[in-house]
């Protein structure tokens, strides 16, 4: 299911919405908790995005996982799966911490919506959704570099 689209390799395709959707989450978020008078203009993108960028980063998971296997079958070992492996480690921590991030942005998003359910909330829960916010972003952005550069080496670093 996850291994080809249209005769081409999923993951291949897939990496290229995770490479945009999570930096795109974890910036828009990011200033979504610290400049509060952006809210009423970034609220829609952080919603679509906490929702849409999970679903890519689990897709490039699986699809990554499938295309390895499929890679494995065809006989390719040694430092190439060493590095496959690599890969794989981190865009697996990449998808948690994009989840992370997405539900740290929802509810930063539900606390500082105004909604009747939101006003009973302590005041300090804002700030401290924020910092999650900015920490996971950190982490996200630092993995999405990991993660497309092993895999970039593996393609382009002369080991295939």
């Amino acid at each position: 299911m996850f291994l080809e689209f249209n005769g081409l390799p999923l993951h291949v395709l897939v990496v290229h919405a995770v490479v945009v959707l999570v930096p795109l989450l974890a910036l828009i978020s990011v200033a979504y908790g610290v400049v509060p008078w952006w809210r009423s203009r970034l609220d829609w993108a952080v919603a679509g995005l906490a929702v849409v960028t999970p679903i890519v980063a689990f897709v490039a998971t699986e699809s990554g996982e499938a295309f390895e296997e499929a890679q494995r079958e065809r006989g390719l070992g040694g430092e190439f799966l060493r590095k496959i492996e690599e890969h794989a480690e981190y865009g697996d921590t990449l998808r948690w911490f994009t989840v992370g991030l997405a539900v740290a942005a929802l509810l930063l998003l539900l606390v500082t919506s105004g909604l009747p359910r939101a006003r009973g909330l302590p005041r300090w829960l804002a700030p401290v959704l924020t910092g999650v916010v900015v920490v996971l972003a950190a982490f996200a952005l630092v993995y999405v570099y990991l993660t497309g550069d092993s895999g970039a080496q593996v393609v382009w670093g002369g080991t295939i």
